[in-house]
């Protein structure tokens, strides 16, 4: 499980954990605006999303062992190319083909190893382990590199050069490529082999028939709307280091502390929660954490705390970060719920994949426009007030799951 959840994390090191804690110098470093960011994550949202259509079906043909440590490897060979630090077209070129090298071998593997480790009633559990322990590693990277930023921008330096800026930059970069690589062969060596393997006679074939069955599924296409839902929550977190910065007016270092920050919230939530979960119905869960999201959305959006002191959207932002990083211990915790068959797990979770995990596409173009170069407190408003809508067709969604497995 330890090698799970390590790998589960490290695989998105790169292309979201980077961008979510580093964006202010990344913004810098690159001179990118917030909406060519979110043009570069939107094509690896294309990439993404048909990568986990077939993914899903070479998950319940092949040994997760190797699957998993060669999109580690793939990966970071991209992210070797990050610390030259290319142009925009190029960055966008290299998103798209991190949108390969991280779904179409590794996700539905990961899943469907998490769900045979669990057993049908610690699933919650299970997902919490794999969300909360991938958000604490990813949280500790994030410290180390803010570790790196202190060092270079302590908070009473003047005249930081854009030269500094790069080669700190590439400092993160470089340390995390490693990282990644390194996990690659932790995974080699530790995962076990799988018992039965596949033999030549068995040959590898899409199921189409198979999977559109499963499509044609109302609990399905709930589960698929749940999962989308849950993501753009995630999508948005990666605006919270920027809020600070920007409307807090905390400086490049405070900012990337207060990220990481939010990030040590999502082993607190998922693994809890997860843990509750397993004394009730995780999809009972599922619903009050929408219900937080709407709230504390609502409250940043439309302004009912006035003038917003820093206090009260700092608790804002705690809740929706709790209640987003719970959604993502449950998701898929939900599955036992389903009934499906494990030995179709991989062609499950390749299907409410697609639909679920779109926000790839759009939400980081989606909050690139709406924030604009210099976003104020106004900019960051209308993006949350609009986002609010989301939350609550994932509570109907919910709603609509319970009826759908009863």
């Amino acid at each position: 499980m330890l090698a799970l959840i390590i790998a589960g994390e490290a695989i998105f090191l790169l292309p979201f954990i980077l961008m979510r804690v580093f964006k202010p110098i990344i913004r810098e470093a690159f001179v990118i605006s917030d909406a060519q960011i979110g043009e570069a994550q939107a094509l690896y949202g294309i990439t993404a999303v048909i990568s986990y259509f077939f993914g899903g079906f070479i998950a319940d043909k092949w040994e997760a062992r190797k699957l998993l440590s060669l999109s580690l490897i793939l990966t970071a060979i991209g992210g070797f190319w990050m610390t030259v630090i290319p142009s925009i077209n190029t960055l966008k070129v290299l998103y798209a083909f991190w949108g390969v090298s991280t779904i179409l071998l590794f996700w539905a593997s990961l899943i469907k190893a998490t769900r045979q480790w669990g057993n049908k009633h610690n699933q919650g559990l299970s997902f919490g382990l794999l969300d909360g322990g991938r958000g604490f590693f990813a949280a500790t990277i994030a410290l180390s590199g803010a570790a790196i930023l202190s060092f270079f921008f302590p908070t009473n330096a003047i005249d930081i050069t854009f030269e500094n800026k790069v080669q700190t930059l590439q400092y993160i970069i470089g340390t995390i490529t490693a990282i990644v690589f390194l996990v690659a062969l932790f995974v080699w060596f530790v995962l076990p082999k799988e018992k039965e393997q596949i033999t030549s006679s068995n040959e590898f074939q899409f199921n189409f028939k198979q999977a559109f069955d499963l499509m044609k599924q109302p609990k399905v296409i709930y589960h698929s709307f749940i999962i989308f839902c849950a993501y753009s929550a995630y999508k948005l977190t990666g605006t919270y280091g920027t809020y600070a910065k920007d409307v807090w007016n905390y400086s490049i270092e405070e900012s990337t502390y207060f990220a990481v920050f939010i990030q040590y919230l999502r082993p607190i939530a998922a693994i809890t929660v997860g843990w509750i979960a397993d004394k009730f119905i995780p999809s009972k869960l599922i619903i009050p954490c929408f219900s937080i999201l709407i709230l504390a959305s609502s409250i940043l959006g439309f302004g009912f705390l006035g003038n917003q002191a820093l206090y009260f959207s700092f608790t804002c932002f705690v809740l929706m970060a709790f209640g987003t990083y719970s959604l993502r211990g449950l998701y898929f915790a939900i599955i036992e719920e389903t009934k499906i068959p494990i030995q179709l797990t991989g062609t499950l979770v390749g299907i409410i994949s697609v639909v679920g995990f779109t926000p790839d596409i759009f939400m980081s173009l989606f909050i690139g426009y709406m924030l604009g170069k210099n976003p104020t407190i106004a900019e960051y408003q209308n993006l949350y007030s609009l986002f609010a809508i989301i939350p609550i067709i994932g509570l109907i969604a919910s709603l609509a799951f319970r009826k759908s497995i009863k």
